[in-house]
């Protein structure tokens, strides 16, 4: 039994034209209600029920190809016993009462969508429902407990039926359920199947549109003109030449260089190369990955901050020791579709159309696009409106807002509307990084080979004092446990070991290098379960036991790890035969409330490695849409072997040496392995699935290539 008190349900429930709009408040509003289609606003969700029978599921998360435009109406469908065939989405406008409870704002990120719906829009689906039974029962002047519903409709128990669009008006005058009680997994016929995603179609005709696709009237095209030095600014420029260029209708600076506007994309190309620029190119303009990794190794040796320590510290049965040292790069994220952010900015009011996994948080820290548009123009964030495209990928980096505030300030300038548009190149080389990273490990066994003794320090610049310096100490609690101020949580997040090692203990050393860094799909953990599952294969490999083997002895207390272990294990055909030059390798991590573990198979082509097969097993809880699942493990697994094999970026002078796909690679369709996903039966809570296939996989592969190479991967790519 579920329970929603009537004030934290909306106060009413109104008629939006013949139809049936129930506004239901999920976690509480924080700013005044927006209308949409004469109706209150209603944070997290609408369920909007017109008289053609449609179901119409305001998806208030940003869809960048994780599915959750089919998810979360399947939550709805579910309990509202909805047909399948009539349910629509539409994206959620920018709103504070949309704030994400598992997130800081109104923000697609952390594997959170799901988990933060699953019982709220299920809870909001079967007050709905209810209220049409209620009025069918009503016109048919019999009790409600004789109806029942079914595909979108309500049937008495003599078999009359009424479909919900003709029930929709009559259901809006019925009172609120104080309570409802939701489904039993057991009988569940919406969650659970692998239904065609609602997006689909719109995709492959071309229909769904994405932020390069935002034509306003009167839009024009800009490209920024950055400095190519990180920290570096601009000290004078000509914009003669540029201001010559066919098309060309502008030339503004802004803060983060100088703007070329024209008539399209390639006029604002010739314009920007035109453009004679002379730049201050500060502090850093020597920097380069010598540098990096210096730094790294000196603040190495510092004690930097205790997050965890269990047992002494010091095993006295510890026979054999083990040092190692891990160096991970700076990663791009390399979205498909680059940065964009079309901007209208008026004296009074901005419109934007955004791809954007961040439409609004609180100011504390920096209120999101509509804080960054607010900031660039001067107008009230509450004048902001955010019309959210789909993403043409995301992997954290439209969580970032650097391009809505150019897109605004361009805007502005030039009081037209424009389209601000990224080359590849400025995607590549004006990115916010996946962190580079050094892990410094030291493990101890003893006289059985058990591991004894575990020493971890990550040396990392920090990602969240970037978005929150005054918070960073509350944040880290707030996530992670009672942790000293200064420790990013999301820095250290998956070195907290699952494994029964009775002496460890981990510490955190923050890096500032000058180097923007920013969320890279599943942040710490890309870093923290490479270094974990190695290094635990290597004291495997000094104890003389078999990877899966030890792993399975220091999780006993540790179901859902051992599940998925056994699970991968077991359909991988771990210990059995293989063909010659061929190994495999294990690897296991629990993130964002999912247990993964991944079974590599892997041989060397010419000299450089290649992936034939990866069996992943996957404990999620309650799944939504296997198909879903199954497509995110996937696409996680290429994005984290395309950084495992080849990913790096490179600095010198200063700069990023890679450009495009021709010098910063990703796995091609002849790269590919076999992918065999597995997913746990399970009635638990969901966990997420965007982001926990990625970190398994470096080191899966890296382990396989032991078996193959007789050495240690210790630094990525491999």
């Amino acid at each position: 039994m579920s329970e929603v008190s009537r004030r934290e349900f909306v106060k009413a429930t109104l008629v939006a034209g013949a139809g049936l709009t129930l506004a239901i408040t999920l976690d509480g509003c924080r700013e005044a209600y927006p209308s949409v289609d004469g109706a209150p606003f209603a944070p997290d969700a609408w369920i909007r029920i017109g008289s053609d029978d449609s179901v119409t599921v305001i998806v208030d998360r940003s869809e960048m190809g994780q599915g959750v435009s089919t998810a979360l109406p399947m939550l709805v469908a579910e309990e509202l016993d909805a047909d399948w065939s009539r349910v629509r989405y539409e994206f959620a406008p920018a709103n504070a009462a949309y704030n994400n409870p598992l997130s800081v704002g109104q923000l697609t990120g952390g594997s959170t969508s799901i988990r933060a719906a699953y019982r709220p829009l299920r809870e909001a689906a079967a007050r709905a429902r209810l209220m049409l039974v209620g009025a069918a029962a009503a016109r048919w002047s019999v009790p409600a407990a004789d109806c029942r519903t079914e595909s979108g409709s309500v049937i008495a128990g003599d078999g009359r039926r009424a479909r919900y669009g003709e029930l929709a008006a009559a259901a809006a005058t019925q009172p609120i359920p104080e309570r409802v009680t939701l489904k039993s997994a057991r009988d569940f016929r919406v969650i659970g199947r692998s239904l065609p995603r609602l997006d689909a179609e719109e995709k492959v005709t071309g229909r769904a549109r994405f932020g390069v696709d935002a034509e306003p009237p009167g839009v024009l095209t800009a490209l920024v003109a950055r400095c190519p030095v990180f920290g570096g600014s601009l000290r004078r420029f000509d914009a003669t030449a540029a201001r010559t260029v066919p098309g060309v209708r502008s030339v503004v600076q802004i803060d983060s260089g100088v703007a070329v506007v024209a008539e399209g994309y390639w006029a604002a190309h010739r314009g920007r190369d035109a453009l004679k620029l002379e730049w201050d190119e500060g502090p850093l303009a020597t920097l380069d990955d010598a540098a990096v990794s210096a730094r790294l190794e000196a603040l190495s040796h510092e004690d930097g901050h205790l997050v965890k320590q269990a047992g002494s510290g010091a095993a006295a049965a510890v026979v054999r020791t083990l040092d190692a040292v891990f160096e991970l790069p700076y990663l791009a994220h390399a979205t498909m579709e680059p940065m964009n952010c079309t901007a209208d900015v008026r004296a009074d009011r901005v419109t934007l159309w955004v791809p954007t996994q961040y439409q609004t948080g609180p100011r504390l820290v920096g209120g999101g696009t509509r804080g960054a548009a607010a900031k660039a123009t001067g107008v009230a964030m509450q004048d902001v409106t955010v019309h959210t495209t789909h993403l043409g990928g995301g992997f954290g980096r439209r969580a970032e807002t650097d391009f809505v505030s150019e897109a605004c300030q361009v805007s502005k300038a030039v009081g037209a509307p424009v389209k601000l548009m990224w080359s590849r190149e400025d995607d590549i080389r004006h990115d916010q990084y996946r962190p580079v990273s050094r892990h410094t490990l030291r493990g101890g066994l003893g006289t059985n080979g058990a591991p004894l003794l575990w020493f971890h320090q990550i040396v990392t610049p920090s990602i969240m004092a970037k978005f929150m310096p005054h918070w960073l100490p509350g944040f880290a609690t707030r996530i992670a446990g009672p942790l000293k101020g200064g420790i990013d949580a999301v820095a250290i997040e998956g070195a907290d070991l699952p494994y029964a090692i009775p002496n460890r203990e981990l510490r955190f050393v923050r890096a500032d290098l000058g180097v923007p860094v920013g969320f890279w799909r599943s942040v710490g953990h890309s870093h923290t379960a490479f270094v974990v599952e190695c290094f635990l294969d290597e004291l495997a490999a000094l104890a003389g036991k078999d990877p899966v083997e030890l792993r399975r002895g220091l999780l006993s207390a540790m179901p859902r790890h051992l599940g998925v272990l056994n699970l991968a294990a077991e359909r991988a055909g771990w210990g059995g035969p293989l063909p010659a030059g061929h190994a495999r390798g294990v690897a296991l991590h629990e993130s964002f409330g999912s247990y993964v573990a991944q079974v590599a198979e892997v041989s060397l082509e010419q000299g450089k490695p290649r992936v034939h097969r990866v069996v992943c097993a996957i404990d999620c809880g309650q799944v939504i849409n296997p198909d879903i699942v199954r497509a995110q493990m996937e696409g996680g697994i290429v994005y984290g072997l395309s950084a495992a094999l080849k990913g790096r970026i490179v600095l010198d002078k200063g700069r990023v040496k890679q450009s495009n796909f021709h010098d910063y690679p990703v796995l091609t369709m002849r790269e590919m392995p076999v992918i065999e996903v597995y997913l746990v039966p399970s009635e638990l809570e969901p966990g997420g699935v965007g982001e926990p296939g990625t970190p398994p996989i470096a080191p899966a592969v890296a382990n396989a290539l032991f078996g193959v190479t007789g050495r240690r991967v210790r630094k990525l790519p491999i």
